[in-house]
């Protein structure tokens, strides 16, 4: 590491944290030299996933594009930023374990849907209203019903457990 103060490379770890649920390490270094102290970031560093679209096009998985669309479905909603965050990291680290290099972009969807799901309702029936192209308030209803059967099944299963 060079120093941001005086530019030489010789430093010291002084101390090292993991961080963000285990992705990253935080180390505390100090310059050798001027003894200035600065923080860096360690992490793991991915294979570029390149997302294929539904004409067919690539581009690389962006991350902020992600976060956006996450962020868009929980707006006005009592979901934290650090909850978005973690999200991201849990969407990204499943698709980094099912695909080498390129990933459908109907695999993304279905991952953020299930994380909206077991996130905040009202987000995922926002999400899927855009992400399916809901053109009438038919396909709302039949998606809120499928939510609530859903939940009504998920209540019974967690009633099974606390007996």
């Amino acid at each position: 590491m060079r120093c941001v103060q005086c530019g030489s490379q010789k430093d010291k770890v002084l101390d090292s944290r993991s961080s963000k649920d285990g992705t990253t390490i935080r180390r505390r270094r100090e310059c050798t030299k001027c003894t200035y102290r600065y923080t860096t970031y360690e992490q793991i560093e991915r294979t570029e996933l390149r997302v294929v679209k539904r004409d067919g096009t690539r581009e690389s998985l962006n991350r902020e594009k992600l976060m956006g669309g996450l962020i868009k479905a929980c707006e006005k909603r009592p979901v934290s930023m650090e909850r978005l965050d973690r999200a991201v990291e849990e969407i990204l680290t499943d698709l980094h374990k099912d695909h080498l290099s390129e990933v459908p972009s109907a695999s993304i969807g279905a991952k953020v849907m299930d994380k909206l799901h077991q996130i905040d309702p009202v987000a995922y029936i926002r999400y899927v209203s855009v992400y399916r192209q809901f053109e009438n308030v038919t396909e709302f209803i039949a998606e809120i019903q499928s939510l609530s059967r859903r939940a009504a099944r998920d209540t019974f299963q967690r009633r099974l457990f606390k007996e």
